[in-house]
């Protein structure tokens, strides 16, 4: 068990490292979702006849759509992390802790915890962008915000590492990512609620793990607004569960895939 857990910290922190040391990820995490606030936000909202909220809540659209930027940095940062594993293989990284007598679930979940501190950090770095949205946020947010990044980072980004770990090129990896990660953030209700949407459309979004975390980090960015409360669709336990469920699907799948790794 000590080895095991050895293992798990030493490629945490290597992520984590790998991170700090690439200055040009901290400019994108933080220019990304304030370009998509400021200029996608704010055209929305003054294409619409009032600046609401679709669905009649009384609540500025900007407000409406800064936890679902959130959620879409945490969704981009975790996925195309997976990528690492890619690089790993390339440069032969992977084959030396492959053989290394510890169970390969380590390895993956190791590195699916430093994706979840990576885009922790980001998620609470992002609430100085709260201004824009009309919000004042208060340190018991910021507390309530870092954890369940962490949740939907580790969900997310053990999605990554399984699907990189079945590609033989960056070019797949990023391919079936895109793929993937659009859908998700734009059926998550980031951008429109779900009673909104299309009755087909719902049924779609309710499938969405993202919609859960969107959720999740609505009822903590929410709490004390009483206006903004008809906006979430759940309690912030039954998000985070479902999120949790969807972690459990996405580690089997990390590991399946470390385990075909030659």
């Amino acid at each position: 068990m000590e080895s095991v857990l050895k293992t798990i910290y030493v490629i945490w922190y290597r992520e984590l490292i790998r991170f700090f040391r690439e200055k040009s990820q901290w400019a994108g995490m933080i220019m990304q979702p304030t370009l998509y606030l400021t200029f996608v936000g704010t055209g929305i909202a003054s294409a619409m006849t009032f600046r609401q909220a679709p669905g009649g809540t009384p609540v500025d659209y900007m407000t409406f759509i800064y936890p679902g930027i959130i959620g879409m940095s945490v969704l981009f940062t975790s996925m195309f992390s997976g990528i690492s594993i890619i690089w790993d293989r390339e440069f032969g990284f992977l084959k030396e802790i492959l053989v290394a007598p510890v169970p390969r679930w380590a390895i993956s979940v190791g590195k699916a915890l430093g994706i979840g501190t990576i885009v922790s950090f980001q998620g609470t770095i992002l609430l100085i962008l709260s201004p824009f949205a009309g919000l004042s946020l208060t340190l018991w947010t910021a507390l309530k915000v870092l954890p369940i990044c962490a949740l939907v980072g580790f969900a997310i980004g053990l999605l990554g590492i399984s699907i990189a770990g079945r590609m033989e090129s960056m070019q797949g990896f990023q391919l079936i990512s895109n793929f993937l990660t659009m859908p998700m953030f734009f059926l998550s209700g980031a951008m429109f609620p779900l009673h909104s949407a299309p009755q087909w459309l719902q049924v779609l979004m309710v499938i969405d793990p993202l919609t859960y975390g969107v959720d999740a980090l609505r009822n903590a960015i929410y709490a004390g607004i009483p206006e903004a409360q008809a906006i979430l669709q759940h309690s912030i336990a039954y998000d985070l569960s479902i999120v949790g469920l969807f972690s459990i699907v996405t580690a089997a799948t990390g590991v399946t895939a470390f385990n075909r790794q030659g």
